[in-house]
């Protein structure tokens, strides 16, 4: 008989088994010995990976699932293997009772449109009791539910996590340190985190986006099938993609120095916060997430969630999901007055006002109705099939990309994909 699906409330375990981005957690969790002896290292190798096709009916920009990791399904290729198509490894050691470490590296599409194998993970964990550990390096962000193991789609019970939460947010790690204390409320099994750092992560060709003064906190807590985490951070982000634009706004004295001031994406402080959960009794589960992010920048003040759920039918899962992400701020904007200049001032400050509302168009708000299934038609491999019917809204380009002047926004288009979804 097939192995059932895997539960996302068990994914990270599952996936740890086979050495996947579940390692991770593995070594998170591991307990000290009580035998001090010395021993050799224990050393585990693993790997995960996705071959997958994505279609976009949409011919006047690109479908992506993240801006870090940009498709090309729609206006570039009819199928695209670009969106979510990866490989990754990971190597752990465990030295003692105390000590471990793990590196993880990925290889997927990135801004500078290569499959360069990039460091995903690699820390230093100091496990200083049974519930507390310590470690410091490079870490995954714990921001969603899948926060820490985002990018292992056999862990996943969709092709791919809801573009409206994970898009929005689409920084998977951070350089520095955390702390994570296990501890029980009653029946209530509590993981609490706090992690500090900074990271920096290339967006376009030799130009990056950084987030430095990284703080956050975040809670799990385990009550037999339900699951629920809750986590807060911020960060002084920068972006810098729209300098030129900036300054062309400043030449137009007070007015242009206000709105460059208000849009532009340097040293903002950026919130966010999150609330997941998910109940997975074993037959069936359900998972919920809401989160705010505002960059107090052009990239905007967003809100996004979703519900998912799903049923099991031995190695078969159909699966439904809806999501969205709204605008909490103007996706267009009068900008610079022009009543009173000349005009070839005036031409200049109407081009500076269509390129901040274009960028504003790309704050994205969106609905996407889906509907899948999985077949696990070997115990370490899973075949998924996904339509997204998808609908950009409020004149926004919703998350899609390479957007071209034939693109008209508040019009639903069909996306369907298929992955092969493996560990090794």
């Amino acid at each position: 008989m097939q192995k059932a699906p895997v539960s996302p409330r068990r994914a990270a375990r599952v996936a740890g088994m086979a050495g996947v981005a579940g390692a991770a957690m593995a070594l998170l969790a591991a307990p000290a010995r009580a035998d001090h002896r010395e021993e050799a290292a224990r050393w585990t190798f693993g790997g995960f990976g996705s071959a997958a096709l994505t279609h976009s009916n949409e011919r006047q920009a690109n479908f992506t699932a993240s801006v870090l990791n940009p498709g090309r399904a729609g206006r570039d290729r009819r199928w695209s293997a670009d969106v979510d198509s990866r490989l990754g490894a990971q190597l752990g050691v465990e030295l003692d009772a105390h000590w471990s470490a793990v590196l993880q590296v990925v290889a997927e599409r990135a801004p500078t449109h290569d499959y360069a194998p990039r460091v995903e993970w690699a820390n230093v964990k100091y496990q200083a009791t049974p519930d507390l550990g310590v470690r410091v390096g490079r870490i995954a962000s714990p921001l969603f539910l899948a926060g820490d193991y985002r990018k292992a789609g056999y862990a996943l019970p969709w092709v791919r996590p809801p573009v409206e939460m994970y898009g929005a947010m689409p920084i998977s790690h951070s350089d520095g340190v955390d702390a994570a204390y296990r501890w029980t409320l009653g029946d209530v099994k509590n993981r609490t985190q706090v992690f500090a750092g900074r990271t920096r992560q290339e967006v376009q060709d030799d130009r990056y986006a950084k987030a430095r003064g990284i703080a956050g906190l975040s809670n799990t807590a385990t009550r037999g099938p339900l699951s629920v985490r809750a986590v807060l951070l911020r960060a002084s982000v920068s972006v810098d993609l729209t300098r030129p634009l900036s300054d062309g706004l400043r030449r137009f004295g007070p007015a242009g120095a206000a709105l460059a001031g208000r849009y532009e994406l340097i040293d903002k402080r950026t919130t966010a916060g999150s609330v997941g959960a998910s109940y997975d009794p074993g037959d069936w589960f359900l998972m919920a997430e809401v989160a705010r992010i505002n960059t107090r920048s052009f990239v905007g003040d967003r809100t996004a969630g979703y519900v998912s759920g799903g049923y099991r039918l031995g190695a078969w899962a159909p699966y439904a999901t809806r999501a969205m992400v709204r605008a909490n701020t103007a996706t267009a904007i009068a900008g610079l007055p022009l009543e009173g200049l000349p005009p070839g001032a005036a031409a200049a400050a109407a081009a500076l006002n269509a390129g901040l509302n274009a960028a504003l168009r790309g704050v994205g708000a969106q609905s996407t109705a889906s509907a899948g299934v999985r077949w696990d038609f070997l115990p370490s491999a899973a075949l998924k099939l996904q339509y997204d019917r998808v609908r950009p809204r409020d004149g926004t380009n919703g998350m899609l990309i390479d957007v071209q002047p034939g693109f008209r926004s508040d019009r639903a288009f069909g996306v369907t994909s298929v992955s092969l979804d493996f560990v090794f």
